[in-house]
Order: structure tokens, then C-alpha cells, then sequence
């Protein structure tokens, strides 16, 4: 990956497609595939921001596959728009609830990001809405 995408803004956000997909992105990837904590009692209760979760979703072969090709894709994509003047990339992942194997993805694709680009922002969107 070069640096010409230094200075172009990322947001990278998770949701829960159960609260409908964003309209406003430019790049919209549903991780629904992956293994999902939220039948696993014992982790549940928590959120893709907890190491048990991120570990559980990205540290298997499916998990680390695809954050490395989210991460090609959304850096290309990046460099892209730079090159084309646009003026920012707007990036969501979309799981079940928004809780669990998005906000897991979304963490770990920013830090990848960060190491490239001085422009990365994210949250997450339906985190904190119902329980499970």
C-alpha cells in the first residue's frame, strides 16, 4: 500500500443489519459469515470491543482471511478515491445484532488502517441499542 491515501478521511463503522443497512457509504460489507459469539453462552453478554470476542471472531482462518482482504479492499478503494478527488471514504460492516463480529471486524480493520493513513475514524453504530 502506498501513503497517497495520508490525508483522505476513513470512517469505518459497525451495525446491526437487524436495524437496517446505512444508506450514506460508500463500501458496505456484511460479515454475517463468520463465527458468531452470540451462541456461545458464555460471551453473549459482551461486545466485539472485549478480547474474548475479537479473538473468537478473527482468530480462525475465516476471520483472518477476511480482515486481510477487507483490508486490501478498503485500502485500494482509499488510494482510489484519492487519486479520483474525492473527498472522504465511508466504510460500514454489517452483522446480526451490531454487537458482536462487526464492531470485532471494524476495531481490527482500524488499527490496520491507522498504520497507514493519519485520517481514520470509527465507531459503532448500533452497539449499545437492545441487549441480547
Amino acid at each position: 500500500m502506498t501513503p497517497a491515501h495520508s490525508s483522505l478521511p476513513i470512517t469505518i463503522f459497525s451495525f446491526g443489519y437487524k436495524y437496517e443497512p446505512p444508506q450514506d457509504v460508500n463500501l458496505l460489507f456484511d460479515v454475517r459469515f463468520l463465527a458468531n459469539p452470540y451462541h456461545v453462552e458464555t460471551l453473549r453478554s459482551f461486545t466485539g470491543l472485549e478480547p474474548s470476542i475479537a479473538e473468537y471472531v478473527l482468530k480462525n482462518e475465516s476471520g483472518r482471511d477476511c480482515l486481510q482482504h477487507l483490508h486490501r479492499v478498503i485500502s485500494f478503494f482509499a488510494e482510489q478515491y484519492q487519486l479520483s478527488g474525492k473527498k472522504e471514504l465511508r466504510v460500514a460492516i454489517g452483522c446480526t445484532g451490531g454487537h458482536h463480529r462487526s464492531v470485532a471486524m471494524t476495531e481490527a480493520l482500524a488499527l490496520l488502517l491507522r498504520k497507514e493513513s493519519d485520517a481514520v475514524d470509527h465507531f459503532h453504530r448500533d452497539i449499545r441499542k437492545e441487549s441480547h
